[in-house]
């Protein structure tokens, strides 16, 4: 990839990203280095060229299979909230994402953590974010076509998880991959009624954050070729 593909030109230039990001400041994302990783990821690059004009909208667009690229507000929310410092110094070292759709979310995330275990049950999407992640030299990150719903029991336990899709509840199996002091990140509840939650492990118990009303895809069992 050459460095305009990457740069953009007209609508996906230097200059559109930083109206972006500003717009994602004023609506209340304070961390400089996450506005500063949404100013730096190409978005126009992981979206349908037809839609590359509209990549630095702050809004979702559509990916095919029923699926969508997440809004920027929404990715830079969820990524701030996940590596959210409580004083200590802590920073993820081991993540897992679910649903890693296009490989955006991906993408932006694998600036803070060593190292992202990703998750897509579409085929087509798998291979898709494999090619985007790929041409960006991004290679923090190990993806699996699976079923998300049970995690990566193998690689567990997480300093984090960040799920892209809504469950109706908060999956068990899910809780029990974080480590002591780990921070799940994820939209639950049923289509026109889903909040974006945080669930960070103290021991046996579970703190809990609501964050903002959301809307996602649902989160379902199962992989498609």
């Amino acid at each position: 990839m050459n460095r305009r593909e990457r740069a953009g030109i007209g609508m996906t230039s230097a200059r559109t990203r930083d109206r972006l990001v500003e717009r994602l400041r004023s609506n209340g994302i304070a961390n400089a280095q996450v506005l500063e990783q949404i100013r730096e990821v190409p978005r126009h690059l992981f979206v349908d060229e037809a839609l590359a004009s509209r990549a630095y909208e702050d809004t979702a667009l559509p990916l095919g299979r029923g699926q969508t690229i997440s809004q920027p507000y929404i990715v830079a929310a969820m990524t701030e909230e996940l590596v959210r410092d409580e004083g200590d110094g802590r920073t993820p070292g081991k993540v897992l994402e679910i649903g890693t759709g296009c490989g955006y979310q991906t993408a932006v995330l694998a600036g803070f953590v060593r190292h992202i275990f990703s998750i897509e049950r579409i085929q087509e999407l798998f291979r898709r974010a494999q090619g985007n992640l790929q041409s960006l030299g991004i290679n923090n990150v190990s993806l699996r076509h699976a079923d998300g719903w049970h995690g990566w029991r193998s690689q567990a336990p997480f300093d984090g998880i960040l799920v892209a899709a809504a469950p109706r509840t908060v999956p068990e199996e899910l809780l029990e991959q974080l480590e002591d002091g780990g921070r799940l990140v994820l939209p639950v509840g049923a289509p026109g009624g889903q909040s974006l939650v945080s669930l960070t492990r103290r021991g046996t118990r579970f703190e809990r954050r609501d964050l903002l009303r959301v809307s996602f895809v649902p989160l379902v069992e199962g992989i498609e070729s």
